[in-house]
């Protein structure tokens, strides 16, 4: 992890929490979670809420598919992190091959926005859904640098399945998942960095090219990137822009299926 307060930067309850389910798991807690439950109100409460109505909530989709949808997600966005804990996740859930035909117009449609043949309209609101939510996840895994210690993938693929995506609310407070909550609670609600900041950001307009890199190469980001916004920046800011431009930039991609779809 490339910035410490994710590591270290937890409000005690968050930090009860990882002392517990790493007594019981004998495993450390693993960088997704680290990283939604980092100031949760900033952040983290509306996009865990959001995660798991798209990944676990009912749907056209069975959980495999979700999960297969995610896999594909983090392998056009160049992210192992992801790439890996999918395909654990697809094995869990439930491997969706071969693949129906419906599934291969979704993910056709998610790649490149063709538009889908033979797929309920709702259908492809859900796999919208589930593609905003890795677009987001892939590049912040990325620029932070998350990595899977020994243990973390077999036990922390596991609890995600087994508790739907779900935390325990007394970590996130409340939070209405959905992308326009999303786009309020972190470009709009006030934080540390002022709205404008961060606005530019989702745009890839801030930082010189460090914002446009999060959206569109984030994987191409290295310790030393960080190591240079710390200079000038502190890494509550550097964390707020970073997930800024994410969250930009897959609410672009999210905006424009629902364009295809006529929505």
């Amino acid at each position: 992890m490339r910035l410490r307060v994710l590591d270290h930067g937890h409000r005690l309850p968050a930090r009860a929490f990882f002392r517990l389910t790493g007594l019981v798991s004998r495993v450390p807690m693993s960088d997704v979670p680290k990283t939604l439950l980092y100031r949760p109100e900033f952040f983290g409460a509306v996009f865990l809420d959001l995660s798991a109505q798209a990944m676990r909530g009912p749907s056209f989709w069975t959980a495999g598919e979700r999960e297969y949808m995610a896999q594909r997600t983090a392998e056009r966005l160049r992210c192992p992190y992801c790439a890996v804990t999918h395909a654990e996740l697809v094995k869990i859930a439930g491997d969706p091959s071969p693949l129906r035909p419906e599934l291969v117009a979704a993910l056709a449609f998610l790649e490149d926005m063709t538009p889908p043949q033979g797929v309920p309209h709702e259908a492809m609101l859900e796999a919208l859904k589930v593609d905003l939510v890795w677009q987001v996840v892939n590049r912040l895994a990325n620029a932070f640098g998350f990595a899977l210690l020994p243990g973390q993938l077999e036990s922390g693929t596991r609890s995600l399945h087994r508790f739907g995506y779900r935390f325990p609310r007394f970590l996130t407070g409340p939070g209405s998942g959905s992308a326009a909550e999303l786009r309020r609670a972190v470009l709009e609600a006030p934080a540390r960095t002022t709205t404008g900041l961060r606005r530019a950001a989702a745009a890839g307009d801030a930082w010189g090219s460090y914002a446009a890199t999060v959206r569109t190469a984030s994987y191409r980001l290295t310790d030393e990137d960080i190591n240079r916004l710390r200079q000038d920046h502190t890494e509550d800011e550097i964390f707020e822009v970073t997930v800024a431009a994410a969250v930009g930039a897959a609410l672009d991609h999210h905006d424009h299926g629902l364009k295809v779809l006529g929505r």
